[in-house]
């Protein structure tokens, strides 16, 4: 009989897969509004009314104007905390620092948990922008019309703290473009921001967000707030004096908190269909078949040399009967050279992914 090897257990965990925290307080969201004492509701005040000049009559002088004070609710609503029970044994019988992971885990979580709030307050209450999909030749154009809007609804510029969060796939994008400026070609305080590069005055952050359509989002931290009202730190507490636990602790920490986004030109969200697979299959007699590997959100609907790239959550009802695709099967006429669109619809009809194809 063979002789059996032993086991050995390593003391080092596999590493967990997580998400990078990128919306930072100071680079996406200011704390201008947190303070003491702790409150359910921060009433912030709003002056968005200047000073008049008026012209000076030296006989008579000028009538005095009067300045007024409108106030903006900011209500505190999160409330989360975590709570884990760490038995003394198994804390001891397992090769690795039990406690320390836990501890670890338990700070991951609430951390993560604030970025995924703060990321779901800027796509609800910024500004969102639909538009057709992004290629490398055009990635760059569309950033200097977001750099456009920005600066006429007047978001500053010059203190360089604009930034765009870029999910991964529009980042590859900026990667190709020859307008992107890496970290290492920037300045070490730049840098230890987490920053990856610069474009078109904005900071570039990749940001590994999965929300559906969502390209990027461009910002200033000025007009989105995040306020942390209470917090315990993520700690180990004996449970000696509880009767029911025998030697055992638990992992404690809470945190209370809310995001607001102060000014809907201060935030963009910039949503652009995603990409749909296409081949062309056959043209004969001026006819093309298409195939697509991908299933329909809702359904496909067919264009032949639109006037512009079908943009995000663009309603395509019009045409969702007469225009109907199957992929493999439908004919659409066409000739060489032409370029055939074809579109994901989901249940409103409204355009979720886009593919082409040039007729060949």
């Amino acid at each position: 009989m063979a002789h059996e090897a032993q086991e050995r257990y390593s003391n080092l965990v596999l590493e967990k897969l997580r998400d990078e925290l990128v919306l930072q307080d100071g680079i996406v969201f200011n704390n201008d509004y947190e303070g003491s004492p702790a409150a359910g509701t921060v009433k912030i005040p709003v002056r968005d009314q200047e000073v008049t000049a008026k012209n000076y009559d030296k006989a008579n002088g000028i009538e005095p104007g009067t300045g007024s004070t409108a106030y903006v609710d900011f209500p505190i609503t999160k409330d989360i905390a975590v709570n884990e029970i760490i038995d003394g044994y198994d804390a001891e019988s397992v090769p690795d620092n039990l406690v320390a992971d836990r501890l670890d885990s338990a700070g991951y979580v609430l951390a993560s948990r604030l970025d995924q709030d703060g990321a779901s307050t800027l796509i609800a209450q910024g500004t969102t922008v639909n538009r057709a999909a992004s290629t490398v030749d055009t990635v760059y154009d569309g950033i200097v019309e977001l750099r456009k809007m920005m600066s006429k609804a007047k978001i500053p510029s010059k203190d360089n703290r604009r930034y765009l969060l870029a999910t991964p796939d529009y980042y590859a994008l900026l990667l190709k473009d020859d307008h992107f400026v890496g970290a290492s070609n920037l300045g070490d305080e730049v840098k230890q921001s987490g920053t990856v590069g610069r474009i078109a005055g904005f900071n570039i952050y990749e940001w590994n967000d999965d929300t559906a359509g969502l390209a990027c989002i461009v910002g200033h931290p000025k007009f989105a707030t995040r306020a942390t009202e209470f917090k315990v730190n993520p700690r180990l507490v004996d449970l000696e004096g509880d009767s029911r636990y025998v030697g055992a602790s638990t992992v404690k920490g809470r945190m209370v908190y809310d995001h607001k986004v102060l000014r809907k030109a201060g935030v963009l969200a910039v949503f652009e269909p995603g990409s749909l697979p296409l081949v062309q299959a056959s043209f004969a007699s001026g006819k093309v078949k298409l195939t697509t590997t991908a299933s329909a959100t809702g359904s496909f609907v067919y264009r032949v040399n639109p006037d512009e790239r079908a943009a995000y959550a663009q309603d395509f009802t019009a045409i969702a009967t007469d225009a109907a695709f199957t992929s493999g099967t439908t004919e659409i006429t066409a000739k060489k050279g032409d370029l055939v669109e074809i579109i994901d619809i989901d249940s409103d009809k409204k355009c979720v992914k886009v593919g082409y194809v040039t007729v060949a």
